[in-house]
């Protein structure tokens, strides 16, 4: 499930941003869906080279 504008302007905004252009929302939903994917694509590397199918929280712990 890909982060929408909607829930970057959420984070944006509860962290101290008073207003959000809709271009810096898809920015950052961009560069968080492209870090979210980095991370589970070397988590599920990382649960493959252990054997396994299942990726665990080392997994992506190690991964991140």
């Amino acid at each position: 499930m890909p982060i929408t504008k909607q829930s970057a302007k959420k984070i944006l905004r509860e962290t101290g941003a008073k207003r959000v252009s809709d271009s810096a929302a898809m920015e950052f939903a961009d560069i968080l869906n492209k870090y979210a994917y980095s991370i589970a694509n070397k988590a599920a590397k990382l649960a493959s080279h252990a054997k396994r199918t299942t990726v665990k929280k080392e997994d992506v712990e190690l991964a991140s």
